[in-house]
């Protein structure tokens, strides 16, 4: 027979001790009891625990100080932060320390057997080396550093910021986050937040009732009720109007939402990840983002290097691509000429991993005897936005070729940034929308 999980239990008051132990032990959990930090550094020192619930305020200290002591002798221990009620900042401090996820005073019983089976799903001890995974492919130093905070981060239930430029593989990387944590068996649930009309927001984040309104046939759930016990990654989160950050604020904050026409709040477990290209900060700055979300988005930032920051990874994730594309032509594999190489690794990549693999689907099509050749690449030998310097009339055989094929690369990395919205990609470009499908239409670009 296993021998029984053990918890730890800090607080200084005896009401709440034993609300936590019988709590604990009807969920077949052995518990040790401390009514201060002292007390707590003693039998973390003699005994190896699986969960430690912590108190914010002990007669002696802080629980972020525990949490501090945890994080440096006994990583392996997700520990939890109890919290008065509407202690928001305290919460985030304590994630941002190294939390494992916090609960709040009065103690919902059903939230705290929620987050202690969500703990001891967690791996223990926590693997040293990063794990390898055929998403995220490379081994320059971004990469290994990026394998690193993923592991990490998949311990935690703190919301996560990923930032990076469109194209850099976000998704993948919240997905890994997922994978790799204590929710890995319940629901992934990604949603692009610029593609959802503003009217339809409320609805597709919390579900609607029958007869709510014109076209409510039937009760309908909402993301956030799909991903419960899993993860809702808000994907373009700096897209969301005005309004509906509101309404996320508060879902998030409470912890429930509200289907719309219904007359209760129902309890919601659900992990926040987010992402966009655009930079966060500065749209709070502009006031089209509001700060307070972003806070409560933004506790821990996760930031994807773009592909010219790692571009010792490019003939790695060339030839992963390829050998996808043949698998599912089944066609003999490809593989890249030394100057194809040489034209990929002095490229900007504006659209990142993403362009790279649309260009190379391109050329695996236009290539002869299984070697693409530089021509097959169609890249053009401009500077770079913002590099400076003057086209090379060596390099132009035909003005009306050259010019085509410049007009190309600017829409697709146009397209590539608004994640294929045409309408925001003439607005990007200054086009009208008719203009732009005139040129989509002449380049025969789907």
């Amino acid at each position: 027979m296993s021998a029984r999980q053990k918890a730890l239990i800090v607080d200084d008051e005896p009401d709440i001790r034993e609300l936590l132990e019988i709590t604990l032990g009807r969920m077949r959990l052995d518990t040790r009891s401390a009514r201060n930090l002292q007390e707590a550094r003693d039998w973390l020192g003699r005994e190896r625990f699986d969960l430690c619930l912590t108190d914010m305020r002990l007669p002696d200290g802080s629980g972020l100080e525990l949490v501090q002591h945890i994080q440096q002798r006994h990583a392996q221990v997700p520990v939890a932060m109890i919290t008065a009620y509407g202690s928001l900042d305290t919460a985030v401090n304590a994630l941002k320390a190294g939390a494992f996820d916090f609960l709040t005073k009065p103690v919902d019983l059903a939230r705290l057997r929620e987050l202690v089976a969500t703990a001891l799903r967690l791996h223990a001890p926590a693997v040293e080396e990063e794990p390898e995974d055929s998403r995220l492919i490379g081994d320059s130093p971004p990469m290994r550093t990026l394998r690193k905070q993923i592991a990490k981060l998949a311990r935690s239930q703190a919301p996560v910021y990923i930032s990076g430029e469109s194209g850099s593989g976000k998704e993948v990387v919240a997905r890994l986050i997922h994978e790799q944590g204590p929710r890995a068996e319940r629901p992934f649930v990604p949603v692009n937040c610029g593609a959802i009309p503003s009217e339809l927001m409320e609805s597709e984040f919390f579900g609607h009732r029958k007869g709510s309104f014109t076209g409510a046939i039937e009760d309908k759930q909402g993301l956030f009720q799909a991903a419960s016990g899993g993860t809702l990654f808000l994907d373009e989160v700096a897209d969301l109007p005005l309004p509906m950050q509101v309404k996320l604020l508060r879902a998030i904050q409470e912890k429930a939402v509200r289907a719309v026409g219904g007359q209760q709040e129902v309890v919601v477990d659900v992990r926040i990840l987010s992402a966009t290209h655009k930079d966060l900060a500065a749209e709070v700055a502009a006031g089209r983002f509001r700060q307070d979300l972003y806070y409560r988005l933004n506790v821990i930032e996760l930031r994807v290097p773009p592909l010219r920051e790692r571009r010792e990874d490019i003939p790695a994730l060339a030839a992963s691509t390829l050998a996808r594309l043949a698998e599912e032509a089944g066609l003999p594999p490809a593989r890249l000429g030394e100057e194809a190489q040489e034209k990929l690794k002095s490229y900007r990549f504006p659209g990142n991993v993403r362009e790279l693999e649309n260009m190379l689907e391109r050329a695996y099509t236009l290539c002869e005897d299984d070697l693409i050749q530089a021509r097959d690449l169609r890249l053009c030998d401009t500077p770079s936005p913002g590099e400076g310097g003057a086209a090379s009339l060596a390099g132009i055989d035909n003005l009306e070729d050259y010019l085509e094929e410049l007009e190309r690369q600017l829409i697709m990395q146009a397209l590539e940034e608004t994640r294929w919205n045409r309408t925001a990609a003439a607005e990007r470009l200054g086009l009208t929308f008719r203009s732009m499908r005139y040129r989509l239409k002449k380049l025969g670009i789907d």
